[in-house]
């Protein structure tokens, strides 16, 4: 599965997604970016354009790709999951479908219920570290273990 996320920054603050309106979603009850599942053809660039649009109402007018995740959440369960940063955007934001959107300050998001591995990246997004890839593993939502490189 591809997947893209993007953390929408304004006034030292994240634009944050409670996950709270889908039965059935592995986020269900957590903070994250806003992003999704790429569409068929799609490039990284032009799924987080389209679905940060979908869900908050906002247009990107320019953002940094900032890391690439593989997730391994089982034997069958891999995800690859392209991380954008923005501080460039226009428009009003709208209700989104998937849970409330909020922005939260950047100190206080770790504080979230947030999944085990994206305290881990967003505090090198926050820092301004170089691109990285990261490799997860989880088992329900417990991280197992982890792998990071910068570059």
């Amino acid at each position: 599965m591809l997947t893209t996320i993007c953390y929408i920054e304004k006034d030292e603050k994240y634009l944050m997604l409670h996950r709270t309106k889908k039965e059935k979603d592995i986020n269900k009850g957590k903070w994250i970016g806003v992003g999704g599942k790429f569409e068929e053809g799609e490039s990284p660039e032009e799924c987080i354009i389209r679905e940060v649009k979908e869900e908050t109402g906002l247009t990107l007018k320019n953002y940094d790709l900032r890391g690439l995740i593989t997730y391994n959440f089982g034997e069958n369960q891999i995800e690859y999951m392209y991380i954008f940063t923005s501080d460039d955007f226009e428009g009003e934001l709208i209700e989104c479908n998937e849970g409330e959107l909020a922005w939260i300050e950047k100190e206080k998001v770790p504080t979230l219920n947030t999944w085990e591995g994206d305290k881990i990246f967003l505090e090198k997004i926050k820092n301004k570290s170089n691109f990285f890839t990261m490799k997860m593993r989880y088992e329900g939502d417990t991280l197992i273990e982890y792998k990071i490189k910068e570059y």
